[in-house]
């Protein structure tokens, strides 16, 4: 029988060829397919919009049809791929550097004009007079009557060292008042407020990650550790919705050693896959660290959150934070504009994404999904201690968040509150100090009196919102006209009362009220110290360093903790 012949070397390497010929050739006629129809489909676009532009009945603007279009297109990829115009490269880039230059104020709409809502202490505006319910009629002698705030904002913003002119309509004045302000540099400080909570805890409240964020921390670290015999520390980083991944990184190196992996950055192009390590000596690797966030606390709060846990250095306290797992890149486009695009998902030490969303994976609507807690894998920590990808950083202490009433929403979100104080503050010269400042029974009377005589304040209680729903399923099972009597006294005596209300809420509209208060007089950090008296999650992250055996339980697993809704040990 004869032997069947196996390949020679030559045959070998002819296969060999005959193989990457083939496979070359399959990418090629691939991507000339993929060239074809990117190609194909911008001269379908172009000639749409010629048709578009020539025939339409009515006169089109080109500039707000196109962007249309590209935000339309982007929305369909995630939230944070977004194209940037030549007109709002500013704003951008106050987001990442926390700088710009103009007066220094937030602003914001009440009906036909916009009013100043908090001048920054220090800055040009509160410099110059300006106050917090200012409204605003003119700007450089230009109406501002039905302008939308981002208009405005443009107008007051300018070179440093130009000036601006702001006519103003203050409660309590009934003359107009016409007051001049010269632009400069606006820094905003993104550590708002750090100091001493007792004689052994310090906190630092971290605000956002721009531009020199890792400088600020460490100097308010080196202030309160040299100055004020700091023993233990918390960080807070609720509400921070991130920023420059190089400061997440510095932030974390200061607590973590030389060479620790604080996060690792995965994507389409290869090449721009880096893992991100701690550069430098750090300036404390022993003291005791807490670190707070929020449903708020998102993208490089989550990789110092992430990283602090997967390292076994910090415990978390709090709630699950956001879960945005993404990294964008600027890309610079034509005519100054630049496009924001997702590239990468980041992956914190221990080799978890906490990316929430799927943006990928979409539903027939076009909506998006969190992960299920059942898809979410489990990962370990430097120590061993368990945690989980998908759905953000799970804290090691779960704090549930305060829940407001109904009526305090309501006040919230119509500013009612804000309205209220800039009546007060036009009228009450001074107030106690942040430490000391109380709401007196007879000013919540006057509070409660104010809103009770405003026509338009609408409000739905809870109990009212179940009942209507009970009364609809009723009158559908025809059960209604059976107690048609009962549900009608039911119904009055659920009514929305505003003053009965207020009343069973007085504990937090009163936290509320007054925290607006003292910003009036004393600013974002008069604000900041008020909160502290009542800040109950600072409370237990200041209870928690101070038990040691706890503390360290919790780092290396013996004490059970929470991490989401799962306990381990």
């Amino acid at each position: 029988m004869a032997k069947r012949r196996g390949l020679t070397p030559k045959g070998w390497m002819i296969a060999i060829l005959v193989s990457v010929i083939v496979s070359v050739s399959f990418v090629a006629a691939n991507t000339d397919r993929r060239n074809f129809e990117i190609v194909k489909n911008l001269d379908i676009f172009y000639s749409l919009f010629r048709e578009l532009n020539s025939y339409y009945v009515d006169e089109t603007d080109p500039e707000k049809l196109i962007k249309t279009g590209i935000d339309a297109m982007l929305e369909t990829l995630d939230p944070y791929t977004t194209f940037i115009p030549e007109e709002e490269m500013a704003d951008f880039r106050f987001m990442t550097t926390g700088e710009y230059a103009g007066i220094g104020a937030l602003i914001t709409k009440r009906g036909d004009y916009v009013v100043i809502s908090e001048p920054y202490e220090g800055m040009p505006a509160q410099e110059s007079g300006l106050k917090a319910g200012d409204r605003i009629l003119k700007i450089d002698g230009i109406s501002m009557e039905k302008v939308e705030t981002p208009d405005v904002s443009e107008k007051l913003k300018g070179a440093a060292g130009t000036e601006v002119k702001v006519l103003v309509q203050r409660p309590g004045i009934d003359e107009e008042l016409e007051i001049t302000i010269e632009r400069r540099v606006i820094q905003i400080n993104p550590v708002p407020y750090y100091g001493m909570i007792n004689e052994n805890t310090g906190l630092i409240i971290l605000n956002n990650f721009t531009q020199n964020a890792s400088r600020e921390v460490e100097k308010a670290y080196n202030d309160l550790k040299q100055n004020k015999n700091m023993s233990h520390l918390v960080l807070d980083l609720r509400g921070n919705p991130g920023g420059l991944m190089d400061e997440s990184v510095k932030i974390a190196n200061l607590f973590l050693p030389r060479s620790s992996e604080v996060v690792s950055t995965r994507g389409k192009v290869s090449q721009w896959d880096k893992t991100y390590r701690a550069p430098r000596e750090p300036i404390d690797t022993i003291m005791p660290l807490a670190v707070l966030i929020s449903r708020g606390s998102a993208s490089a709060s989550e990789i110092v959150a992430g990283a602090l846990q997967d390292h076994d250095r910090a415990i978390i306290l709090g709630q699950r934070s956001f879960g945005k797992g993404l990294v964008q890149t600027t890309r610079s486009l034509a005519y100054n504009s630049s496009l924001k695009v997702t590239t990468a998902k980041y992956y914190i030490p221990s080799g978890r994404c906490i990316q929430a969303v799927d943006y990928a994976k979409r539903n027939d609507d076009g909506s998006v999904a969190m992960i299920p807690d059942s898809l979410m894998k489990e990962f370990h920590t430097k120590g061993g201690r368990l945690v989980l990808d998908g759905g953000g950083i799970s804290p090691d202490v779960t704090i549930e968040p305060n829940k407001f009433s109904n009526i305090t929403i309501a006040l919230m979100m119509q500013q009612t509150i804000f309205d209220f104080a800039t009546q007060f503050a036009a009228k009450t010269p001074s107030i106690a100090s942040p430490e000391n400042f109380e709401i007196s029974d007879e000013l919540y009377n006057d509070f409660v009196a104010y809103v009770d005589q405003l026509e338009d304040f609408k409000y739905d209680s809870e109990s009212n919102d179940l009942f209507q729903k009970l009364k609809e399923a009723a009158e559908k099972e025809a059960y209604y006209e059976l107690g048609e009597e009962s549900f009608s006294e039911l119904e009055e005596v659920l009514k929305p009362n505003v003053s009965r209300s207020l009343t069973l809420a007085k504990d937090e509209v009163s936290e509320l009220l007054a925290m607006e208060l003292v910003r009036r007089y004393y600013y974002q950090r008069g604000a900041i110290l008020y909160n502290l008296r009542f800040d109950e999650e600072i409370d237990t992250a200041v209870e928690t360093l101070g038990n040691e055996a706890e503390y360290y339980g919790m780092l290396n697993g013996t004490v059970l903790t929470h991490a989401g809704d799962r306990r381990y040990n």
